[in-house]
């Protein structure tokens, strides 16, 4: 057994082993750190943080967050001057239960994606799937998906049990069983981390009550992309009466047939959504193929109305329209009149607390390295909502470096590369 003695603040007198005393010498020698991200803009919303900082990264793990750390103190330095670091966003509106089967949509089917070719190029380390899998078909998605993706996959479980498969199962009332949904939430702690209602076009309120339910069951929130009959049911009552404070609302710069939207006919905030976030409702953006309309989202931000939560719906439609990634999403509402700071804390530690997930979203020391190194342009852009109309802006987020637990997944131009030298 090695020992060495050493004479350091608040320790006087330590002994290792041969591993640890390893550790301590590359620690003295200044090697402690795998990676420090030196002089970018730090902005993490748990802990306060928005100003010129170095992040140090370790064993995975952030290590500290300082004014001015030593470049001797790591084995590899992100000059990240100009640019903007923050934790790993979180994406909590996604589709990626993909597969193979023509018939299935969403849940094992065509319209959902591989979540590693689409997260990391805008930031995004975790994602949350939205009710693709139900309790029946969980076991596959686990499997498929989340076991052998490098993205971090949670999900919330659909209320139908075979999952997001399109009709008619998902109007199918006799498979929205609130104790088997539950259950397997429960078998799942922290990865299933909620329970969702999503496409069902009935006048009954079933649906809703049996998530709320399953969420009571399980201590998860639920979300509901709501709507579809006609007549409309009263989004009033959906928000007061039968949703749950930290229940979420999705799609909420939506104006679909079917579906009440929170502005009225002058543009005009309705009373009771604005009651509703008082409450303790979740607004979530859910921007999706067709639930982002320029004649809601401008009136309403104007207002103040601005997202809890800013989420894709990433599905293969989607990102081929208006929506294209989660950091094309934030710059709309950065273009809306969104601060940085807000665009940031909805798209990291909110959506973590949403989920329960207060693990993540963060840049604290010891919590995973999630972290994402963003460059903001100016210049004449051009956002697209789901109408297919145009509106100019003069700011755009772009992804320059993604860390996942520490691991580069994501350089566009290779600021974390070593230089190729030809001999």
């Amino acid at each position: 057994m090695l020992a060495f003695v050493i004479d350091v603040p608040l320790a006087r007198l330590i002994f290792f082993g041969a591993a640890s005393a390893f550790a301590l010498f590359t620690t003295l020698m200044g090697q402690d750190l795998d990676l420090v991200i030196k002089g970018g803009h730090v902005i993490d919303p748990k802990n306060g943080l928005n100003g010129v900082m170095d992040v140090g990264i370790a064993a995975g793990k952030i290590a500290r967050v300082a004014p001015d750390i030593p470049v001797a103190s790591a084995k590899r330095v992100v000059n990240a001057k100009g640019l903007y670091v923050v934790p790993g966003l979180i994406d909590m509106h996604v589709h990626v239960f993909y597969g193979t089967d023509p018939d299935a949509a969403y849940s094992n089917g065509p319209n959902a994606v591989l979540p590693d070719g689409f997260t990391f190029r805008s930031g995004v380390t975790t994602v949350v799937d939205t009710g693709s899998p139900g309790w029946r078909n969980f076991p596959q998605f686990k499997r498929q998906v989340i076991d052998p993706s490098r993205t971090r996959v949670l999900a919330l479980l659909n209320i139908v049990g075979s999952g997001m498969r399109g009709d008619p199962y998902e109007q199918d009332l006799a498979d929205m069983d609130a104790k088997l949904t539950a259950a397997r939430v429960k078998e799942n702690p922290g990865v299933l981390v909620g329970v969702k209602v999503a496409h069902y076009s009935g006048p009954e309120w079933d649906p809703v009550d049996r998530a709320v339910e399953a969420g009571n069951l399980a201590e998860v929130p639920v979300m509901i992309d709501f709507g579809g009959h006609q007549p409309e049911l009263s989004l009033e009552s959906l928000l007061l009466e039968h949703l749950r404070p930290g229940d979420i609302f999705t799609h909420m710069y939506a104006a679909v047939r079917g579906r009440i939207p929170i502005a009225d006919g002058q543009g005009t905030v309705r009373a009771y959504v604005r009651k509703a976030r008082e409450r303790g409702i979740i607004f979530d953006v859910g921007h999706g193929g067709g639930s982002f309309f320029w004649g809601q989202a401008v009136p309403a931000t104007k207002q103040g109305f601005l997202p809890d939560t800013i989420s894709t719906d990433l599905h293969r439609t989607s990102m081929n329209a208006g929506m294209k990634d989660m950091l094309n999403v934030i710059s709309k509402l950065l273009n809306l009149g969104m601060s940085l700071d807000q665009a940031i804390a909805a798209s990291t530690w909110r959506p973590a607390q949403c989920i329960k997930r207060l693990d993540l979203g963060h840049l604290s020391p010891g919590s995973p390295a999630d972290v994402a190194v963003l460059r903001l342009r100016e210049g004449e852009f051009g956002f697209i909502d789901a109408a297919g109309k145009l509106l100019p802006g003069r700011l755009k987020l772009e992804s320059e470096l993604t860390l996942r637990d520490g691991a580069v997944v994501w350089d566009l131009n290779g600021i974390a590369a070593d230089q190729w030298r030809q001999n």
